[in-house]
């Protein structure tokens, strides 16, 4: 079966947060073509990674030819890498985030991430869940519903929540929520259900770029583990940590982890 892409409206093509949600929910159909196809495993993985970074190349290349883009299926050469740093304008894609997770029908905690990064900011992103059928953007911010849990809830690995998250979820007297994909758990905080995602076994920019923008858009917090400023389009795009969470935990995530430290 050949995948037809839809035509982004002449508004979306004029809108970066349009198109940023557009791009990520075509991404995410394609997604799903591939989850119905029969494939299992490792195989299921790669023709995911595989068809939705070409679509997203593909559909990059015919509606913002003259941007860089940052993607994480994409080997970078040294010109690539010159362009990118140069440019005003930066797309900054994960086509798949969360392959364990996709590969798992019919799991539906992954993702697919598409940010803007202009002149030093994060400008637009979106985060699509296409399992869920929700996608998350900047064009229309989410609005973070009230809390329903008196205790906090801490969004973590399914598979290996790291020692210091435990310590900190001790002390805040806080709940573990496992999840998959990075996005998934930074967009758990924007749909309450969780309050904080902290983070710091290692990730790339395309892991938090377009989640960040989005929680950022809906009035979240976010920072590295040390309070610092999430900072994009690097040489080295090596991000290792990040804290999303309601502004009201900020303060206590960052002391605690200030005195006690993440290793």
């Amino acid at each position: 079966m050949t995948f037809e892409p839809g035509t982004p409206a002449p508004e979306v093509v004029a809108d970066d947060h349009l198109l940023a949600a557009w791009l990520a929910e075509e991404a995410g159909r394609r997604l799903l073509e591939v989850r119905a196809e029969g494939l299992e495993g490792k195989e299921l993985k790669d023709a995911g990674d595989r068809a939705a970074h070409l679509l997203l190349m593909e559909l990059l290349a015919t509606y913002r030819p003259g941007d860089a883009v940052l993607s994480e299926e994409a080997l970078e050469s040294a010109a690539d890498k010159d362009a990118r740093l140069t440019a005003s304008k930066v797309w900054i894609v994960d086509p798949l985030d969360g392959t364990r997770e996709f590969s798992e029908p019919p799991r539906d905690d992954w993702a697919v991430h598409v940010a803007v990064w202009q002149d030093g900011q994060l400008v637009a992103g979106a985060v699509a869940q296409p399992a869920l059928g929700e996608t998350f953007n900047t064009g229309t911010p989410p609005v973070v519903p009230e809390r329903t849990s008196q205790r906090p809830r801490i969004a973590v690995s399914r598979t290996r929540p790291p020692a210091f998250v435990e310590a900190l979820a001790a002390e805040l007297d806080a709940e573990l929520v496992p999840m998959g994909s990075a996005g998934v758990k930074m967009m758990s905080v924007v749909r309450d259900v969780a309050d904080a995602y902290v983070h710091a076994g290692g990730q790339y920019e395309w892991d938090s770029a377009a989640p960040v923008a989005v929680a950022r858009a809906a009035g979240l917090f976010t920072s590295r583990v040390d309070g610092s400023e999430l900072v994009y389009n690097q040489a080295d795009v090596y991000l290792p940590d990040v804290i999303v969470c309601r502004p009201e935990l900020s303060e206590k995530i960052l002391s605690f982890i200030a005195a006690n430290g993440t290793d």
